[in-house]
């Protein structure tokens, strides 16, 4: 193992709302400093890096290129969270300087999906192993309070004494995301299936592991997927979209899936059948981001709804304002009884997930997610992406996901 270091530096790729949900949860984390950011916006690189200085994070450098955040001499370890269409290029230049010899870095973290294709996925695993480094996937449902303590719970006491959990359903739904670009299936590498679904089926899968079990303990056999246009292809909400993001954003004849179901097969080590059910869509429109999970087995359930909060406000038609997000992520309404989530970055995971990968970097150990748990999740989903062009249920091995793009993800 290689020498503990004290504190881990961090330098940002990116700067937008994903980096922001990062940077809070890093209050929650100890030995590590925020010290460098970079992203194509000159605004907010200044706006994240003094969010670092009101957060007593670090001395965070703002750096124009790239290349200017990756050989800085006071960057360990960097955190990819720019667009999905950016990712494979900030790891291709990543390790030309490493190998170059002219990067410090020694760890790499990236935020979900790891990338828009399995070919591109399999190039981001091949790219950091070359340059040597350690490296950490970005899912952070997997440390998700409830589901921390959740399997603990279940495995310890109901499944070590009746028997393993069999089904895990996973659902994530709200009403659409931030930024053009997750609009935009050939930048973001499809819509709401790769956006979201991939916390779905990696969250469900991890229930379904049994505790230190490695990732191949459980085998895909087949994947199911259906896709669906249920509201942003309305005309009104189309043009809704068009006039909030610009002509780039085009669902009237350009659209990405703002629904997806699917059902993954899998088998454990002794030949037992499991089943994740999965669903996501940016048509919910609730009190905001809605997250829910089940794990069932042959005596006991466990259930979790990030919604079902014990604080809970209610505002009556008196109390106006400008719509936000200061109760939960994607909040939808300013008035009525309306959820709380204290602690956003902690209930969702980013806390404990930034924790984990700070100590095992700082440490020299393997993550719990890596690079290869990222490759594992782009597998399914394009299996999913296929099965739904296709109409029939997509048997693993499929040698035709490797090179396979979504329809909507497809040159124009």
């Amino acid at each position: 193992m290689a020498e503990t270091r004290e504190r881990l530096r961090v330098g940002f790729v990116g700067s937008g709302f994903i980096a922001h949900f990062h940077l809070k949860s890093m209050i929650g984390v100890r030995n590590v400093d925020v010290t460098g950011v970079y992203s194509r916006s000159a605004e907010k690189r200044q706006t994240f890096a003094n969010a670092v200085t009101e957060h007593g994070l670090g001395n965070c450098r703002t750096h124009e290129t790239l290349e200017a955040l990756l050989t800085a001499d006071d960057v360990d370890a960097i955190w990819i969270l720019s667009p999905n269409d950016t990712r494979l290029d900030v790891m291709r230049e990543l390790h030309r300087l490493k190998t170059e010899g002219r990067s410090k870095i020694f760890a790499v973290a990236c935020e979900k999906p790891l990338a828009r294709t399995v070919a591109e996925a399999r190039e981001m695993v091949r790219l950091v192993e070359d340059a040597g480094l350690n490296h950490g996937y970005l899912e952070n449902q997997v440390f998700c309070t409830p589901v921390l303590r959740g399997k603990e719970i279940i495995w310890r006491r109901a499944a070590s004494t009746t028997g393993r959990p069999y089904l895990a359903r996973a659902a994530e739904e709200h009403a659409g995301p931030h930024e053009p670009w997750f609009w935009q299936g050939d930048k973001q590498g499809g819509g709401v299936l790769s956006d979201m679904m991939c916390h779905s089926v990696e969250v469900a899968r991890h229930l379904l592991t049994a505790p230190d079990a490695p990732r191949n303990s459980l085998k895909v056999k087949a994947v199911n997927g259906t896709v669906a246009n249920l509201k942003w292809t309305r005309p009104h909400y189309a043009d809704q979209l068009r006039s909030r993001f610009g002509s780039e954003v085009d669902y009237r004849n350009r659209p990405s899936e703002d629904f997806a179901r699917g059902t993954i097969e899998l088998e454990d080590e002794d030949g037992n059948e499991l089943m994740i059910e999965a669903t996501t869509s940016w048509a919910y429109v609730g009190a905001g981001l809605r997250i829910q999970l089940e794990l069932l087995g042959p005596e006991y359930a466990m259930e979790f709804n990030s919604l079902s909060t014990g604080l809970k406000v209610f505002m009556s038609r008196a109390v106006s304002g400008a719509e936000g997000e200061d109760l939960v992520e994607k909040q939808n309404a300013e008035q009525g009884l309306m959820p709380v989530l204290e602690d956003e970055a902690g209930v969702y995971g980013y806390t404990d997930e930034n924790r984990h990968m700070v100590e095992c970097f700082r440490k020299g150990e393997t993550p719990l997610e890596t690079f290869h748990d990222g490759l594992a999740v782009v597998e399914i989903l394009m299996g999913l992406y296929m099965s739904a062009e296709l109409g029939r249920t997509v048997r693993f091995p499929e040698p035709e996901l490797e090179n396979y793009v979504p329809v909507v993800a497809r040159p124009r």
